[in-house]
């Protein structure tokens, strides 16, 4: 093969590649007007539906107190359960039971 061929060969392979290079550009280019329609569609419906937009914030607060709620009771019961371990120490032990009893002096 002369250096002419492989020059030539050379040019082909970059010239096919430059071609997908460009066929992906224009897919990215619709994937981007195609994101940037999905986006307009979503604040478009966003401002004409209040209501609905409310409605969703309010359920999501909800859920957001609800799993805090939750989530800190639990939290108190773990903590509650480990710190009754450690009653039999001498100095720390007062404190967790004066807790303890204090805890306790609101339970129903």
């Amino acid at each position: 093969m002369s250096p002419t061929d492989r020059v030539l060969a050379k040019i082909d392979e970059l010239l096919q590649e430059l071609q997908e290079v460009r066929k992906l550009n224009e897919r990215m280019d619709k994937i981007a007007l195609f994101l940037e329609d999905i986006r307009l569609a979503d604040v478009i419906q966003n401002y004409t539906a209040p209501r609905k937009l409310l409605w969703i914030n309010f359920l999501a607060g909800l859920a957001r107190g609800l799993g805090l709620t939750i989530g800190t009771a639990i939290v108190l019961a773990i903590l509650g359960s480990i710190l009754k371990e450690f009653i039999s120490i001498p100095i720390i032990g007062d404190y967790i039971r004066e807790l303890i009893q204090y805890v306790q002096s609101y339970r129903p």
